[in-house]
């Protein structure tokens, strides 16, 4: 199964289910961890882990100011 069909069957069950949306971000990240574990360079590893280690109150701080 290829990453971004698996990516979208976790976000319909997700929404099916009536998450929130701190949890249908859960669910993201860690689908990006995976990807980011197949990297084969551990620095770019590391890199991706970190991007995908972005708690929801950062990302949603950082948007919101975005959109300001």
């Amino acid at each position: 199964m290829k990453p971004i069909t698996t990516l979208c069957a976790a976000l319909v069950v997700v929404l099916l289910n009536g998450c929130s949306s701190e949890q249908l971000y859960a669910t993201g990240r860690n689908a990006q961890r995976l990807e980011c574990l197949k990297l084969p360079d551990p620095q770019q590893q590391d890199r991706c882990l970190k991007d995908a280690g972005l708690s929801y109150d950062k990302y949603k701080r950082e948007t919101e100011a975005a959109t300001k």
